[in-house]
């Protein structure tokens, strides 16, 4: 099965950690493959065309982007038609409108996927932001020719995504739905570096330390439960104290949403692993 690039952008994405994140793919059939912070969802299209999962749970707690996900799954062509729209009329001008335009008086998710996708496309460094209000909020991406539309891309992502359980739902209750056996991909809002990088906010709601202890603990549940786990994070204090007794591998990435452009390049991240997953890995030995 082919690899169906993501088509969002997203801050944090995976796209160019793919090849190391790989290495711990569980080998064999694998029954559910379930990840609770879907953002762009390259793990996912990536594993869907490496492992080919029998089902998945994509969840996440952003409502936009949820129903983006469905959209592209359910309706994909009404989705290219929207875009194509927005595409002919794309300007600084009809980028504003489009970003004035309010997600709840958009009465269908097509309408919504297209918005959020053209504006994911032309915004400054495809960020997604919003404020307290729950507003996009980034400016306009000074893009030449900015690739608004991909055809084939949208209707392969919609075909990977058929038969996806899509759901906007707090990473909590991945508790409830994963059994033994399922590979549990955790991609949260990363630990700060510092004081400074806490970019952690793509929805009104934060994610703090509190949430970052939560999730440690909804971790060491699954592991009993026997899943088969990873989760992506920075290489802190914290998060090596928090998964202190699981194997952590370091994977490098470079990222560029630093407003000082001599604060952007590599840096050093963590993979976190449980024992089950290793004894059937890709990578192990």
């Amino acid at each position: 099965m082919p690899f169906s690039k993501p088509f969002l952008k997203w801050a944090g994405g995976k796209t160019q950690l793919l090849a190391q994140l790989a290495k711990y793919y569980p080998t064999g059939s694998v029954h559910r493959y379930i990840e609770p912070f879907l953002g762009s969802g390259a793990v996912f299209f990536h594993f869907k065309a490496m492992v080919n999962p029998e089902s998945a749970i994509l969840w996440d707690n952003n409502a936009e982007l949820i129903e983006t996900f469905r959209a592209v799954r359910d309706d994909v062509e009404r989705v290219i038609e929207l875009l194509r729209d927005h595409e002919s009329m794309h300007s600084k001008e009809h980028f504003l409108k489009v970003r004035r335009i309010r997600v709840k008086k958009l009465a269908k998710s097509p309408e919504i996927a297209a918005r959020l996708i053209y504006l994911n496309k032309t915004c400054f460094n495809g960020l997604y932001r919003v404020n307290s209000r729950g507003e996009f909020n980034v400016p306009f991406g000074k893009y030449l020719k900015p690739s608004i539309l991909n055809e084939e891309g949208l209707r392969r992502a919609s075909r990977q995504l058929a038969g996806a359980d899509i759901a906007e739902k707090d990473f909590r209750m991945v508790l409830c739905a994963a059994e033994e056996g399922d590979f549990v991909y955790l991609d949260p809002p990363y630990h700060p570096r510092s004081e400074t990088a806490y970019f952690t906010s793509y929805t009104r709601d934060s994610f703090g330390e509190k949430d970052q202890r939560e999730l440690a603990e909804v971790y060491r549940a699954l592991d009993k439960k026997g899943c088969l786990l990873a989760l992506s994070n920075s290489d802190t204090n914290l998060v090596r104290q928090l998964y202190k007794g699981f194997k952590k591998v370091e994977v490098s990435a470079r990222r560029n949403i630093n407003s000082r452009a001599d604060r952007r390049g590599p840096i050093k991240e963590r993979l976190v692993v449980n024992e089950r997953l290793l004894g059937v890995c890709r990578g192990r030995g």
